[in-house]
């Protein structure tokens, strides 16, 4: 059931929040229950549904002016301001009500210009659905109850079964003018009920005050969950246990396959929970997989049907994986063809390439260009498999067909965004940093993020990991392990890809600068420095490249940090040098041996940067050792400036982002002619 979030005490802060002007005040309730709406994922998710108000404001005349609140393009109800609320005249929008047509654009173009602000964002493109309803406060969700409910085939029928007359339905069409039209056609018909409901679509509700219509929407929706929960059969019992999927070598395999059909790069989010997996074993899982959405808003994020990987695919291994992704690619490429000829040579193809793959034993995944839309489009799988589970439990599950639904995936509106966005430069790599918590590591993380990457981050501080993942988001991830364990390098990459789906770039980043002489220093910590300085990092490239090597697309990047110790031995230093010596070596190596495979190693020789190597207490001892103060000894190069930990990360990015670059080692140091590489 869902929750009514109401609270006397939040309303009110929100309201005096925003001042003593009535009229604001009134607008902080619209923006609370808007929130309150987001912040429900059963109501909507990730942008989708639209709340309104109507309201009366002075212009900049005095003059008294019906105005509509509505959401604008870009606004997140969970998230929603009083900023994401423009406010449109009313007279422009009911003026519309007495054309016969309304293109898209000239609709958008009618409703900008009548703004009051015209710095304000987009109203949405239902606005004209909101203002031709009279009533002050407008809600329009997507519940997952009444999706089940309004992609069955006997809807009006369950409907006047749920509700009587106090519902009316709306047939569907694609939201717009026309749509906007006949919802107030319908309305008029019947001036006394208490919603609508958009076949394939939605839910309306609205009232008097910001609480009434809130009130209202969530009776409604809980209202057909009861209906639903009364006709919800007993989950599945599961018979003999099967071993779960390889899902190490699955996924590489899958995302390869789905970035060689042109698409760019993926990323993927995995969802098993006991729903999926519990869906995935229905004998008509396949019959599911063909039908579609469960409301036209979906197919922008995650196409119009999954790919469906079965157990007999999966034990094909990567050449069936493969053929399934090129038949997906294939029935596509004829869907498009189907279509498109409607709109005579105007819409432009895009990448045939699943947004969604449900995966036999594993889970239901969304795919995207980036760990923010993967995401989205997993919170929209799990959604859509529970409206499929029980519309099935009551009837059917009937979508929008296959014209509908090219409609609404090719939609001019999102056709014109085509190619005037630049995506971040790094955007859909997936980036594993050992020491990822550390001053170097998280400053590489941060950098790589704020270019598009998602960050995988290895450290043995669980919670300097949590603190380090905090400030990346919830994008990304990490594991936190002791990287000299047996098998460690294998277990966080395979973790890495079970996460993202595979990975693009190694940073092997973590050290320690143990000390002694070597004259007397202990056996164990030479070679304790060897496990963690070399062979840590040699254990992880080798993982990493078995992970390169599955997704077949003959790129992936290796990246070392070496330490200008490999080239210019300190005194006391030797136990930390040595291993770093081998590890320049080594990258040099693997550059030899993966170059003709497309894989590039390189690395950055970095000296005195504060961070768990370089600590306070080591910079007082060598800057007194120097006879110089700490400043003066951190800034002990050509440059006479200190480096810090962003410049290393700087470094990386810059390898990172050099094509044609292997077997390259960067110094960054301010200019130290002792570390010179010759």
């Amino acid at each position: 059931m869902i929750l009514n979030r109401w609270q006397d005490a939040a309303a009110q802060a929100m309201q005096d929040a925003a001042g003593h002007d009535s009229v604001l005040r009134e607008l902080a309730l619209r923006v609370y229950t808007s929130r309150l709406i987001g912040q429900d994922p059963d109501l909507v998710m990730h942008g989708g549904g639209n709340t309104s108000m109507k309201q009366d404001l002075r212009d900049v005349y005095g003059d008294v002016t019906p105005v509509l609140h509505i959401k604008g393009s870009g606004w997140d109800l969970a998230t929603m301001k009083a900023a994401g609320l423009p406010a449109v005249r009313m007279d422009a929008l009911l003026r519309l009500r007495q054309l016969a047509a309304l293109s898209d654009e000239d609709m958008i173009n009618i409703q900008r210009s009548a703004l009051l602000d015209s710095a304000a964002p987009n109203p949405s493109i239902e606005t004209l659905l909101h203002a031709w309803l009279p009533h002050k406060y407008v809600d329009h969700t997507h519940a997952t109850a009444f999706l089940a409910l309004a992609n069955l085939p006997e809807v009006h029928a369950a409907t006047r079964e749920i509700f009587g007359d106090r519902l009316a339905i709306v047939p569907y069409i694609m939201p717009g003018f026309a749509l906007a039209k006949k919802a107030a056609e319908v309305f008029e018909d019947d001036p006394s009920i208490e919603g609508l409901l958009l076949i394939n679509h939605g839910h309306f509700a609205w009232g008097p005050d910001a609480k009434a219509s809130y009130d209202r929407l969530i009776v409604h929706t809980n209202i057909v969950e009861a209906w639903l929960a009364d006709r919800r059969p007993a989950p599945l019992h599961p018979g003999v246990a099967l071993p779960a999927p390889d899902l190490t070598a699955i996924l590489p395999a899958l995302r390869g396959a789905i970035i060689a059909q042109g698409g760019g790069l993926a990323v993927f989010d995995l969802r098993g929970t006991d729903d999926a997996l519990q869906f995935l074993q229905r004998p008509d899982v396949a019959d599911l997989a063909s039908r579609g959405v469960a409301t036209p808003d979906h197919v922008l994020r995650t196409k119009g049907h999954p790919l469906l990987l079965d157990r007999a695919t999966l034990a094909g291994g990567a050449a069936a994986i493969a053929a399934s992704v090129d038949g997906f690619a294939s029935r596509y490429k004829d869907y498009f063809d189907r279509q498109a000829p409607r709109f005579g040579g105007t819409k432009t193809r895009l990448a045939p390439t699943p947004g969604l793959v449900w995966i036999e034993g594993a889970g239901v995944m969304g795919v995207g260009p980036d760990a923010a839309a993967a995401r989205i489009a997993g919170d929209i799988a799990l959604q859509t498999i529970r409206v499929m589970r029980d519309a099935e439990a009551v009837g059917q599950f009937r979508p929008i067909g296959e014209a509908d639904l090219f409609d609404c995936e090719y939609w001019s509106l999102e056709q014109a965004k085509l190619g005037k966005g630049k995506p971040p430069a790094m955007r859909g790599q997936i980036v594993l940093i050992t020491g990822g918590a550390g001053v170097i590591g998280l400053a590489t993380a941060r950098a790589f993020a704020a270019l598009g990457a998602a960050i995988f981050l290895v450290d043995r501080d669980p919670a300097a990991l949590d603190v380090a993942l905090g400030w990346l988001g919830q994008d990304h991830g990490g594991l936190a392990c002791d990287i000299t364990a047996e098998g460690a390098a294998a277990t966080a990459v395979a973790a890495c890809v079970r996460r993202f789906g595979g990975l693009d770039i190694l940073i092997a980043n973590a050290g320690a600068a143990v000390q002694g002489d070597m004259a007397s220093l202990p056996d164990a910590a030479l070679r304790g420095s060897f496990e963690l300085n070399f062979f840590a990092h040699h254990a992880f490239a080798q993982a990493a490249v078995a992970v390169f090597r599955a997704q077949g697309n003959r790129t992936g990047q290796i990246l070392f940090n070496v330490s200008k110790q490999a080239v210019n031995p300190g005194k006391g230093f030797g136990a930390y040098g040595l291993p770093k010596a081998a590890t320049f070596f080594l990258l040099r190596q693997l550059a030899l041996e993966l170059g003709p495979e497309g894989i590039r190693v390189n690395g950055v020789n970095a000296d005195r940067i504060r961070s768990g190597l370089l600590t306070d207490a080591m910079i007082a001892a060598r800057a007194q050792a120097r006879k110089v103060d700490e400043a003066s000894y951190m800034a002990g190069n050509l440059l006479g400036r200190e480096v810090e930990a962003r410049h290393v990360a700087e470094a990386f990015v810059m390898l990172a982002q050099a094509e044609r670059t292997t077997a390259h080692v960067m110094t960054v140091d301010g200019g130290n002619i002792e570390a010179a590489l010759r």
